[in-house]
């Protein structure tokens, strides 16, 4: 190599690594916060209550919080400014039904991940699984169910706390609860014991069941209140009433939440007056059920989404008229809107993609809910009715800074979700660019 070849790549060589250093000190990684005040200038901010975005505002993070939120003014001395021009800068969104240890049916059938693939494969898929969700905006997950793969949630949880790995915050659900026999896998020899995708209980052992899953770390107390018994039946009751109604004052007692997995009006009812806090799908809720909810105030999340995806898998290629699963799940969610019902948003993401949380929001505005009312739905509708309202969904100052900004406004097209560009969790900068 000529000396001239020699002194270029010298200068090349010393280039990259100046511009590589200035790099790497410009963004922290993952798990670093700045040490200094953090102002973040977007086109707009939601601030998750007031359905018109807010133009021109900024917002200071300082230790980890939103310490301001308003008209921009000045730039704090000592401040780290990030600008994103032409983005909306949003609460950090809320998945509110996930199942982080699952991965798209089209992939592996439900039973074929519950029955065949390792516990390890499974947790270290769903750590991957955790990063996709918080690089799409969601910062926060309520996982409800491992479907078979035991405590590992909890795992995952402390995992991505610790600072391990990246991922969202979790409220787990650990195994979920189901009535002897109505689960699943199924359609083997009678009598042989086969890994169920839940764990069984039944009567005064419900109570106890949902007290082994709280003391192992559960947040949340998942109870399928109908299932289908037999291949090609409806959903139908599983449990009684009564039964639902003692593991529910079990739970409320030690502070968490209940979901109820309910497809069938009769299920839905007798969830509803057992107390629960949630009622997962609700695909077959009548008008009097609805009603049901909206008086006793619980919670919709329906799901649409993962029917979606399902019909899909099935042959439907998206276009109208939609297959009447599709086209039930959309009445369901315009009923229980006219009842005047609170709609959770969760997608049931696992059956599909994870990282494409964004669908369920998607598809509920296609199914006739305002932009605007989805994403309050989104940030600090699911923070209420989690009982995360005192720390998270609303920008304003004192909260948790999880903020995530998108190109355009969601609020005119919801598809600008997709259009991730910059997400932070508690301060922390976890993606910062395209």
């Amino acid at each position: 190599m000529g000396r001239a070849a020699m002194r270029f790549t010298g200068y090349f060589t010393r280039y990259f690594l100046a511009a590589w250093l200035v790099t790497l000190l410009a963004v922290p990684a993952w798990g670093d916060a700045w040490a200094d005040d953090l102002l973040i200038r977007p086109a707009r901010v939601f601030d998750g209550i007031d359905p018109h975005p807010h133009e021109g505002w900024t917002v200071l993070v300082h230790d980890g919080r939103i310490a301001a939120a308003g008209p921009a003014t000045g730039t704090p001395a000592g401040a780290h400014v990030i600008d994103l021009p032409g983005t909306t800068l949003l609460p950090g969104l809320i998945e509110g039904h996930s199942h982080l240890f699952l991965h798209p049916y089209d992939e592996a059938k439900w039973d074929d991940q519950v029955l065949h693939e390792p516990l390890a494969l499974r947790t270290a898929r769903a750590t991957v699984a955790a990063r996709a969700t918080l690089m799409a905006g969601f910062t926060t997950v309520r996982d409800l169910g491992t479907e078979g793969a035991g405590y590992a949630d909890v795992g995952l949880k402390q995992a991505i706390e610790q600072g391990i790995i990246p991922g969202p915050r979790m409220l787990v659900a650990t195994r979920a609860l189901v009535a002897t026999g109505s689960y699943g896998p199924k359609g083997f020899e009678p009598g042989v014991a086969i890994p169920q995708g839940a764990q069984e209980a039944d009567g005064p052992e419900l109570v106890r069941a949902a007290r082994q899953q709280i003391a192992a770390g559960a947040d949340v107390v998942k109870l399928y209140a109908d299932y289908h018994w037999g291949p090609g039946e409806p959903s139908r009751p599983t449990f009684l009433m009564e039964e639902m109604r003692a593991a529910v004052e079990a739970a409320h007692s030690a502070g968490r939440i209940v979901a109820a997995h309910a497809h069938s009006a009769e299920g839905m009812r007798r969830a509803i007056l057992a107390g629960v806090d949630t009622v997962e799908h609700g695909t077959d809720g009548t008008p009097d059920v609805f009603r049901l909810m909206h008086d006793h105030g619980t919670a919709l999340c329906p799901t649409l989404a993962a029917t979606e995806a399902i019909a899909r898998y099935r042959g439907w290629d998206g276009r109208e008229p939609a297959p009447e699963s599709v086209r039930t799940g959309r009445a369901s969610l315009a009923a229980a809107r006219k009842a005047g019902v609170t709609l959770c948003v969760g997608g049931d993401v696992g059956v599909f993609a994870h990282g494409t949380n964004a669908r369920e929001l998607e598809a509920m505005v296609a199914a006739g809910m305002p932009p605007a009312a989805v994403l309050q739905a989104a940030t600090s509708g699911n923070a209420r009715i989690f009982h995360l309202d005192d720390r998270l969904g609303v920008i304003r100052p004192g909260y948790l800074a999880d903020l995530v900004a998108v190109d355009g406004d969601p609020t005119h097209d919801i598809t600008a979700l997709r259009a991730v560009r910059f997400v932070a969790k508690g301060g922390v900068i976890m993606r910062n660019g395209g």
